[in-house]
């Protein structure tokens, strides 16, 4: 039955086989992390992610699942909620104990750390896929494969003695194979159904040129804008006619106060080779029709004289503002006669 929706609901959702800008595989996905300070103080994060947006979070506090959109409930009820809550809850507490009463044993020294990953991934047409993984002071420990816990090589006895452990007790591996292989699917596919408003939403990028840094004697750094988009995956090059440039240093592609996000792509050449440089931005709110700007070569003198004129003006404004305001206070103080 799970087959037969996933293609259902992927044909209402724009791109065909995209969501958001998801490309196959879609996945489910939450992320934990504990910091074993002793045996009586341990801090713990835990997040849940539809692909690269955050879902889910954890108060820590409470012991409560934060709700990060209005459909990160998907269609679950209320009670179906409360049902899994507790279920963090008792694992939660049942993973810390755990750990607490065989620090002894696989050699765990306070403080360390623990990570866990787990999800699904689902592809149309195929067999969803379960995954979890475990690390231990950030290298793999160990993970969930076929209905049974593997040990990493890198892990080491310590992997080994948590594998053993973990397979011995064969209605909690059912469980968990369980909730990789059914729960997790069905409640992607009810975020998906739940937040198609919030996913399929699409902003146009706006975009411009600068000038970077002065990278030396004879060269330019040129700078491509982008920002206001949304879903995140876009395509931004430099191009000399229908040519890509290499070597053009991108950032990361960070968010905005109002959700969008903003990259920059800078490239660096020789001073004499700027004109007929272009950056072309590709996104898939533009309809197929990509953003050129052409590098023109006396902008780089605008800005540089803009750069110079601005402070200039401001430092003028407030000369003028402290002479008006020392002049008030001389007044007040009688230092200056009135006529």
């Amino acid at each position: 039955m799970l087959f037969l929706q996933l293609p259902l609901l992927l044909a209402l959702l724009p791109g065909g086989n995209s969501v958001d800008g998801f490309q196959e595989p879609i996945s489910f996905q939450i992320m934990w992390s504990f910091l074993f300070y002793n045996r009586s103080w341990v801090q713990n994060a835990g997040s849940g992610w539809l692909g690269e947006l955050q879902t889910h979070g954890w108060d820590s506090s409470s012991d409560t699942i934060i709700y990060r959109w209005p459909w990160s409930k998907g269609n679950l009820s209320n009670e179906q909620l409360m049902e899994l809550q507790n279920f963090f809850r008792m694992n939660l507490i049942a993973f810390v104990q755990g750990h607490h009463d065989h620090a002894s044993q696989w050699q765990l020294e306070y403080p360390f750390e623990v990570q866990v990953a787990g999800g699904c991934e689902l592809h149309v047409g195929e067999a969803s896929v379960g995954f979890i993984q475990v690390a231990y002071q950030g290298s793999e420990s160990l993970s969930f494969q076929n209905n049974s816990w593997v040990p990493a090589p890198e892990g080491g006895r310590r992997a080994q003695q948590v594998s053993s452990l973990l397979n011995y007790y064969e209605v909690a591996r059912e469980e968990t194979c369980n909730m990789l292989s059914d729960t997790c699917p069905c409640f992607l596919l009810g975020l998906l159904d739940a937040g198609k408003a919030d996913l399929q939403r699409q902003v146009r990028p706006e975009a411009w040129l600068s000038p970077g840094p002065d990278p030396g004697p004879g060269r330019l750094m040129l700078g491509c804008h982008v920002s206001g988009f949304y879903p995140k995956p876009i395509w931004v090059v430099w191009m000399r006619g229908e040519q890509e440039q290499q070597g053009a240093q991108r950032s990361d592609v960070l968010p905005n106060a109002d959700g969008t996000w903003y990259l920059r792509s800078s490239l660096d050449v020789e001073a004499s080779e700027a004109s007929g440089l272009s950056c072309r931005v590709r996104h898939s709110s533009l309809g197929g029709q990509d953003i050129i700007l052409y590098w023109d070569p006396q902008s780089s003198v605008g800005w540089i004289v803009l750069a110079v004129i601005v402070p200039l003006v401001l430092l003028i404004a407030l000369a003028f503002w402290l002479r008006k305001r020392w002049t008030h206070c001389e007044l007040l103080s009688g230092l200056i006669p009135l006529e």
